[in-house]
């Protein structure tokens, strides 16, 4: 099945997909929009053009299990997306995977201007590597996550 991921962020969101066999991870690219609504539309496009089967929306919960104003917006955007496209759109826990991200890219050497960029896509590229590890994990329970 083709997933994609969407990191949202107030002036950027990051999309990441996996390959048909759920395999691999990958970043696809940065939807940069301020204004929430025009956002959600071009993930949507990018689902369509990415035929995307299920979409995975980071969900920022506070590192207490909190929701904070960021987790709420993201809700707001999945359900959006998902009336839109009438594709199954899942929230994902996205706690640490920036601190994640960064580690990787300090044990692969990566400094400079560019880190944020880079970071960026790794963290994205986490969130969906992390479902696809939990799909791949509990197979029993993917339908009843998904119609939670």
């Amino acid at each position: 099945m083709r997933i994609m991921a969407v990191d949202y962020g107030e002036s950027r969101t990051g999309i990441s997909v996996c390959d048909p066999t759920e395999f691999m991870a990958s970043p696809v690219g940065i939807i940069k929009e301020k204004n929430t609504l025009k956002a959600i539309d071009k993930v949507c496009e990018k689902a369509a053009e990415l035929k995307a089967e299920l979409i995975v929306v980071g969900h920022p919960y506070n590192m207490n299990g909190t929701r904070g104003e960021r987790a709420e917006k993201c809700e707001f955007v999945a359900s959006e997306i998902e009336k839109k496209t009438g594709l199954k759109t899942i929230l994902w826990d996205e706690r640490a995977t920036t601190v994640t991200a960064l580690n990787m890219l300090s044990d692969s050497g990566t400094y400079g201007k560019k880190r944020k960029e880079v970071l960026d896509a790794v963290a994205r590229t986490v969130i969906l590597e992390n479902y696809l590890a939990w799909r791949k994990n509990h197979p029993g329970e993917i339908e009843k996550r998904q119609n939670a």
